[in-house]
């Protein structure tokens, strides 16, 4: 197999693009076997090394650039909005069915419309995602779109493309069909769930309430390059509009599914009676949690594709195939207390504390309430008996409350005004759900704030990880990131695998620490949206902390960037005392508050030009080309915009070059970089 080098040879046309050819056949082949069939050939270190020479040659080659190429997949510039796409057959929904009963009658009134016709039935597992369309052209895909009302969704191919268990070509020897239009459904497995809830919860955003949910609100996002970095997968199932292809049965049209190269249900049952049906819903909801996406029932569907015409459909449902839904398993219980949790972001989540019942396999005596005004929307009231559910067979949940059981003495539940842990006032931002205590030192957010202090980009303290934090904050020696610089050798050395020399590594890191340029220390405070960017942007508008003290809301909302919201968090952030007295305790321990010597302010050579990097660059790393453009007064954006003044192009560069490109922003190589900030 052959693998990249740091050093590609110069190729004729011809020749880069026979080799463009073989490396997006090989990368998407080891998408396929990685993502579809979960049995990779290759690391992922020799992955990516094929990646970036495919990336290179395109770059140096950008007349062979085609949408179905691997590396589009991490996604492109932005959308104004979704385009839309008329479906040329219905995208139909099931109907419903939850008993026995129901089904029976299904059963019945497919022996009617088919007398003396003998059929067998399908059922797969109905996964409760996002429907969505693939249409591939002569093997390619060329369109993805959402359901939408069934006539007309949007076209989101951009989004889709950055999944990677979407092939961008079909599969298999063969000419391909001149149209096969696929339909599935998008998903986000329970573990990239939990993940991402616990990075939104980290980032103060109000987590998703379920899978499905994550995965919508992914598809909908114009930004296709947010989409790639959501964990998303996609099962295949129907088709849509045929032209060169035919398939007789349902289990037949799954097989060539899978030979396509796309996911599948990854079981069903073929079934020649309703009592077998009956059977096989048993043993999927008694297997459900094998599945990697959440399920919410099974779909029972005519095997035999002929009789589709014959059975027709209503006017938004199919007559030969039905959703039977499984009933929630749910309990009645006493609320008997709402209690808050503080989480790391200073978010207070009301908890119902409940009389222990039994509920699916566990015993259960407390269960999310999700915030305030799901609690008022439910009228749920402290004494009330109230109906438990488990979101996602995971997560206990109130889903509502059993009225009739009130006796007049339940108490309606208020939001306090101050947080539970420190005593300090709680806040709720307009437009925002969440009520959140803003106290940085609230021992509930302490080890979150001291990890964000010590991370790498902010004031990056060499040795100060996860498990340091924790034991400096247990042991009291630490209540907030002035105390680092107040603690001793001796303090450190009793703590846990910690000797004489990592003590003393630690406590020179954070000596070190002192000398961060003045954006990293205003970075590291945590202030309420203040990242590495704004903080850069405000270094350059103010040369010291004390007038960046003193700024009203209105004189911030002049900086570029700077909306109301963030102009107010920062004016709020320095006129609370407590954070005054955290800036002079950083001040007295030496730490950094002004701009660095010879850092330009606004008005410095490159004042107002914006500057893109993209690429490797030989003599800078990212952050010391960043700051020599910061330090002549320009700015760095990570798009290119026809506001760029410069595209700085290293090796390997990305798509910006190539959008740069269609922009006519003029780019510039290392050696010009260089002689510009050194000028």
């Amino acid at each position: 197999m052959e693998l990249y080098c740091n050093n590609i040879p110069a190729m004729k046309p011809i020749e880069a693009q026979q080799r463009i050819r073989k490396l997006r056949a090989t990368l998407e082949r080891h998408n396929y076997l990685y993502y579809v069939a979960n049995q990779p050939e290759i690391s992922d270190r020799d992955y990516d090394r094929l990646y970036h020479e495919l990336d290179a040659l395109e770059t140096a080659h950008p007349e062979f650039l085609t949408p179905d190429s691997p590396t589009r997949r991490v996604g492109g510039a932005p959308l104004a909005a979704f385009e839309q796409v008329r479906h040329r057959l219905p995208m139909m929904s099931l109907d419903n069915t939850y008993s026995r009963a129901e089904l029976l009658n299904f059963h019945e009134r497919l022996v009617r419309l088919l007398p003396g016709q003998a059929f067998t039935y399908i059922v797969e597992p109905k996964i409760d995602g996002v429907a969505i369309a693939l249409r591939y052209e002569h093997g390619r895909l060329v369109t993805g779109s959402t359901r939408g009302d069934g006539a007309v969704g949007d076209n989101i191919t951009a989004n889709l493309r950055t999944i990677r268990s979407i092939p961008m070509a079909l599969r298999g020897e063969g000419k391909p069909p001149a149209v096969l239009e696929v339909r599935g459904e998008v998903y986000m497995p329970r573990d990239g769930f939990m993940a991402i809830n616990r990075a939104r919860e980290e980032a103060g955003e109000e987590p998703f309430a379920n899978p499905r949910n994550a995965a919508a609100g992914s598809l909908k996002l114009l930004d296709s390059r947010l989409v790639a970095r959501r964990p998303l997968d996609v099962i295949i199932y129907a088709t849509g509009e045929l032209d060169g292809i035919f398939f007789d049965t349902h289990a037949r049209l799954l097989a060539a599914l899978k030979a396509f190269g796309f996911k599948i249900p990854g079981k069903f049952w073929t079934c020649r009676s309703m009592d077998e049906v009956l059977a096989a819903l048993e043993e999927l909801k008694n297997t459900r949690q094998s599945f990697p996406f959440e399920m919410d029932g099974g779909v029972i569907k005519v095997n035999e594709r002929a009789f589709y015409e014959k059975l027709g459909a209503t006017a938004k449902s199919p007559r030969w195939a039905v959703a039977f839904k499984y009933e929630s398993e749910r309990a009645e219980t006493r609320l008997n207390a709402i209690t808050l949790q503080v989480g790391r972001t200073g978010v207070l989540t009301p908890v119902a504390e409940l009389e222990p019942v039994a509920l699916a396999g566990s015993t259960i005596n407390r269960a999310t309430l999700h915030n305030a005004d799901e609690v008022n929307r439910k009228d749920i009231r402290i004494g009330d008996h109230v109906y438990i559910e488990k979101a996602g067979e995971v997560i206990p949940a109130v889903v509502g409350v059993n009225t009739s059981a009130r006796n007049g003495h339940e108490r309606i539940f208020h939001m306090p005004d101050k947080c539970p842990i420190c005593g300090e006032p709680v806040t709720q931002q307009e437009g925002e759900v969440a009520f959140r205590c803003e106290n940085l030192q609230c021992p509930a957010q302490l080890k979150r704030w001291l990890r964000h202090f010590a991370a790498r980009g902010a004031m990056d303290i060499e040795g100060l990880g996860e498990a340091l934090v924790d034991q400096l904050v247990d042991a009291n020696l630490v209540s907030d990131p002035a105390d680092l610089y107040r603690l001793h050798r001796e303090n450190v050395e009793t703590l846990e695998r910690m000797a004489a020399k990592s003590a003393q590594n630690l406590l020179d890191g954070i000596e070190a620490s002192k000398q961060r340029d003045f954006w990293r220390v205003l970075f590291a405070l945590g202030i309420r949206q203040v990242g590495a960017k704004m903080a850069q942007t405000l270094e350059q508008h103010y040369a010291g902390i004390e007038p960046l003290m003193q700024a009203t809301p209105d004189e911030l909302q002049q900086i570029r960037d700077m909306g109301p919201v963030a102009a107010k968090n920062i004016y709020d952030y320095f006129h609370t005392s407590r954070n005054c007295v955290l800036i002079r305790r950083l001040q007295d321990a030496g730490v950094t508050m002004t701009r660095a010597v010879g850092a330009a302010p606004k008005g410095g050579l490159l004042a107002g030009k914006v500057f893109v990097l993209t690429g490797a660059l030989e003599h800078f790393s990212r952050d010391q080309a960043e700051q020599a453009i910061r330090a002549l007064g320009g700015e760095v954006s990570s798009s290119v915009s026809k506001k760029t003044f410069r595209v700085v192009a290293g090796a390997e560069p990305g798509s910006k070059l190539d959008k740069a490109r269609v922009l006519g922003v003029k780019v510039m190589n290392e050696t010009e970089f260089t002689k510009l900030v050194h000028s």
